[in-house]
């Protein structure tokens, strides 16, 4: 048995969210998001593929909800590091824009045309560049959080630590990656010991942070619920802020729509964190 109990077989099957939900209806998540997104990007407001770096993917879009010293949400998507784009996930602005947030939305190379190690390091350029630049979008540097999904949710955990962030938001993410460093998603992440230790979240709390919510739908995989539950109650156990938020029903994708939706429980969650 490599981990848990679990045989190769079935340790590849716990991490497959597409084969859970059918790829047919990841296809349609995908083609609904990308159809919802487009009046977003084609606004007169949208501020589309602005440099955070010098690599090909060091791109990131901005969607001011129009009002003065906003609160913003950088949203990571993600693809388990090796795939997708950030275009598709615009439609978060449906709820976001409204609730008088500016949406940014990055990318980042993926693997394996580079190791974990870079994205992570990606990833935090992106936040910082946006801190940075918050008052040039319509932002307040003050209140600037981050979120992403699946790869994103494990993404914004490494990118908390960034000590100016006022909060956020990881969905269905994951926080150990030794599972990962075991199963098929490691042919093209190519991690060794050593780099999924060092890139474990579970494994490095910072001292001291911005308020975490840690979510994850009550229909994904029961080892996405596992390691949703298991860095939130270490997270609160190290007496850092934040809670534990799971989602009745909602799969891998559908979660997102409670980040979309005006009335959504993650909006709602955000809009607590900005509160404050």
């Amino acid at each position: 048995m490599l981990y848990r109990g679990m045989d190769r077989a079935a340790l590849d099957a716990a991490y497959n969210n597409t084969a859970a939900v059918g790829q047919a209806k990841r296809d349609a998540y995908v083609s609904d998001w990308t159809k919802r997104s487009e009046p977003i990007r084609t606004s007169a407001r949208a501020k589309l593929d602005l440099r955070y770096g010098p690599g090909a993917r060091h791109r990131l879009d901005v969607f001011p909800a129009g009002a003065p010293a906003a609160p913003t949400l950088v949203f990571i998507h993600g693809g388990y590091w090796q795939m997708n784009d950030k275009e598709p996930y615009a439609f978060l602005g449906e709820g976001l824009l409204p609730a008088g947030f500016n949406l940014v939305v990055i990318e980042y190379t993926l693997a394996p045309a580079v190791r974990l190690d870079q994205i992570v390091a990606e990833v935090r350029s992106s936040v910082a560049w946006v801190i940075e630049h918050a008052k040039e979008i319509g932002g307040d540097p003050s209140r600037v959080f981050v979120s992403g999904n699946s790869a994103g949710g494990h993404l914004t955990a490494m990118a908390i630590t960034d000590a100016r962030l006022a909060g956020g938001v990881a969905i269905s993410g994951l926080y150990d990656l030794e599972p990962i460093r075991l199963n098929y998603l490691n042919e093209k992440l190519g991690l060794d010991v050593a780099e999924a230790e060092r890139n474990s979240p579970i494994r490095h709390f910072p001292s001291t942070s911005a308020p975490l919510v840690v979510t994850v739908g009550l229909g994904e995989l029961p080892e996405l619920i596992r390691q949703s539950e298991e860095y939130a109650a270490a997270w609160t156990k190290r007496g850092l802020p934040g809670r534990y938020f799971p989602v009745p029903v909602h799969d891998h994708f559908s979660i997102l729509e409670e980040l979309a939706r005006p009335e959504g429980v993650l909006l709602g969650a955000l809009q607590e964190l900005a509160r404050r």
